[in-house]
């Protein structure tokens, strides 16, 4: 079983301060890489968050999105008249209302316009809300995320089997090609050496030498063997219990695959076998692509 790096998930939870929510949302990255967005007053929480997100989501870039309803929850004033400016502020206008003996008594609308009497009050928004239950909350929503990644995780697998499919069959028609070859480059040898010395009967001892050769360089065979070896590696790591990520063994197994059909394409020399190979890089292209959004 294997998981998509993409996926989506939300937790909510209430609090003293209002109903919490947590929007998570993960796409294609190399490594654990995470955003973590909070309202004012919460970002003490980033880290707590992260780490429970980490705990079940081990690959790929991480978005969360904390928001906070507080609907009928009660506020206090964020405003706070500063007492003491304030009194000295009246008792400088007293002051000097006496002194240029100024008619009227001070108005609490001179007070007003002084803006340093009243000092804007930075009110915790957290309180009442305990460190558990920011946890309680990621992991929810990183379940719900694993949930999804989960799910499309096994339509990439079914994708990946089909892949497979297609090439163990290319195998097959390579593997039935290679020696045939070898018998036509045989016989053609035979014949142009024919040709060149006007019937007289050829060097079997020495034909046999130069398809040796040929043969040997040729060879494909530990190649296909090799190839096999991987592809059976890469359907083990699919059927696997997802309780660790695969995404990178897989990759590097379809480098390897690759690495193969490059090496069976240059030892080809024969037109079934060059289409072969050129059929398998297409299959391996595709997984690779796939591959790349794997956990």
């Amino acid at each position: 079983m294997i998981r998509s790096m993409t996926g989506y998930g939300e937790a909510e939870r209430d609090s003293p301060a209002g109903r919490l929510r947590l929007e998570v949302k993960t796409v294609n990255h190399r490594f654990f890489n995470s955003s973590i967005k909070t309202p004012s007053g919460f970002d003490k929480y980033e880290a707590q968050l992260t780490a429970a997100l980490k705990r079940h989501i081990s690959r790929g870039h991480v978005s969360a999105y904390l928001s906070i309803d507080r609907g009928s929850v009660e506020t206090e004033t964020p405003f706070k008249p500063d007492l003491v400016r304030a009194r000295a502020y009246l008792e400088a206008l007293e002051a000097l209302r006496h002194e240029l003996n100024v008619p009227g008594a001070v108005q609490l609308s001179m007070l007003a316009n002084e803006p340093s009497l009243l000092r804007l009050q930075q009110a915790d928004r957290t309180e009442g809300i305990e460190p558990e239950l920011l946890t309680e909350l990621a992991e929810a929503a990183a379940a719900a995320v694993t949930e999804l990644r989960t799910a499309e995780g096994q339509r990439l697998a079914a994708d990946f089997v089909e892949r497979l499919r297609v090439i163990l069959e290319v195998l097959v028609r390579i593997e039935a090609r290679a020696p045939q070859r070898l018998a036509e480059q045989r016989d053609r040898l035979r014949e142009q050496v024919r040709e060149l010395t006007e019937q007289v009967e050829v060097d079997e001892d020495r034909l046999a030498r130069e398809i040796a050769y040929l043969a040997e360089r040729w060879d494909i065979n530990e190649e296909l063997v090799r190839f096999r070896s991987h592809v059976e590696l890469f359907a083990e790591a699919l059927e696997g219990d997802a309780s660790e990520p695969v995404g990178k063994r897989l990759g590097f197994l379809v480098q390897e695959m690759n690495r193969e059909a490059n090496t069976i394409a240059s030892k080809a020399n024969d037109a079934d076998i060059a289409q072969g190979a050129m059929g398998l890089k297409e299959e391996i292209e595709r997984i690779r692509e796939q591959v790349e959004n794997v956990e």
